[in-house]
């Protein structure tokens, strides 16, 4: 698990579409799948369901949400100590 697919993660969750929350990142949209896909491998459960319209939470998402935001959080804590 990497900070790069948490972050796609969170956002895709916040956005609903995985083509702006590659945009907002800074990455291309196939970047961003692939950081999902490695996510989704990882803990091996589907996180979002997806279609033409963007992409929703599953059951398994919604409830990985807060622990994923929380270890955003303690990233950048962790950065802001040593000054990155």
């Amino acid at each position: 698990m990497h900070e790069r697919e948490l972050r796609a993660f969170v956002s895709i969750a916040e956005i609903g579409r995985m083509d702006q929350a590659a945009k907002y990142l800074g990455y291309s949209q196939p970047a961003v799948s692939y950081q999902i896909k490695c996510l989704e491998q990882t803990l091996g459960t589907r996180l979002f369901d997806r279609d033409s319209t963007g992409a929703r939470l599953t059951r398994e998402g919604r409830m990985i949400l807060p622990s994923a935001r929380a270890m955003l959080s303690l990233f950048e804590s962790i950065k802001s100590v040593v000054g990155v």
